[in-house]
Formats: C-alpha cells, sequence, structure tokens
C-alpha cells in the first residue's frame, strides 16, 4: 500500500486564477519544485516567523568559483531541502562549473519522492559574480 501524498501548498502561493476566479495553488510535483527553489533562495533570518528556514545560496554571491566553494554551496543545498523538504529523499547534489560562462555554477539534484519513491531532478544555474 503506498503512502498518501502529502498536500503542502507551494510559494509562491499560486500559478494563476482558474476560469472560476479561484486562486490556482501548485500542487504535485510542480509545488515540489517551488518549493525547494524557495527554500534555496531563501536566506536564513529573511522570514520573520521562521528565522531559520532556507539555504541561502544567494549568500555566495561574490564567492570565487573554485572547488571549495562548489563544495560547501552542494553542502548547504543538500542539508536545506533535508531539513526543510520532508516530501523528498535527496540522492546526490552535484555542483559543477558551466561552461557558459567563468562564474557560473550549475546545481544539479538528484532526489526521490517519498510518496512515490519516484526519482526526480532540479537543476539551476547560480552566477556567482550578479549582485545579490
Amino acid at each position: 500500500m503506498s503512502a498518501p501524498v502529502p498536500t503542502i501548498l507551494s510559494w509562491p502561493l499560486l500559478t494563476g486564477i482558474d476560469e472560476n476566479g479561484r486562486i490556482n495553488w501548485s500542487r504535485d510535483d510542480l509545488s515540489i519544485r517551488e518549493t525547494m527553489l524557495n527554500i534555496l533562495l531563501t536566506r536564513p533570518g529573511e522570514r520573520l516567523q521562521r528565522p531559520g528556514f532556507g539555504g541561502g545560496l544567494l549568500n555566495f554571491v561574490h564567492q570565487p568559483n573554485n572547488e571549495t566553494t562548489r563544495h560547501l554551496i552542494a553542502s548547504v543545498t543538500r542539508k536545506s531541502l533535508e531539513q526543510w523538504e520532508p516530501r523528498v529523499e535527496i540522492e546526490e547534489v552535484l555542483v559543477q562549473t558551466s561552461p557558459a560562462s567563468v562564474s557560473d555554477v550549475h546545481i544539479n539534484i538528484r532526489y526521490r519522492l517519498r510518496h512515490t519513491q519516484r526519482p526526480a531532478e532540479l537543476g539551476l544555474t547560480l552566477d556567482l559574480s550578479l549582485s545579490a
């Protein structure tokens, strides 16, 4: 018997308005992906009632694109997602330089959805030269 799919509303809270004028909430895989991005891009201390929330990847902007920084990004990514997103099990976080730009790092997160055991991936690119 499979576990029930947890329903957690995503942030941002809506993806639009449906044809009946009601809020169209993100659900299922889309909600999980949006929540993961929200966790990673929120700086700890940024949310009033939850000061420990977030991964703070934007804190790495202006850091050198070297092995140490990439290792720290991978560690922060894994730790924050394991702490704040209960619907996934993180399998691997890979942070590599981007061939497109010397200041870009590509973060690839392989995870498994806990309620279905289905594998999934999320990738994002972080430009370390941008101002925060």
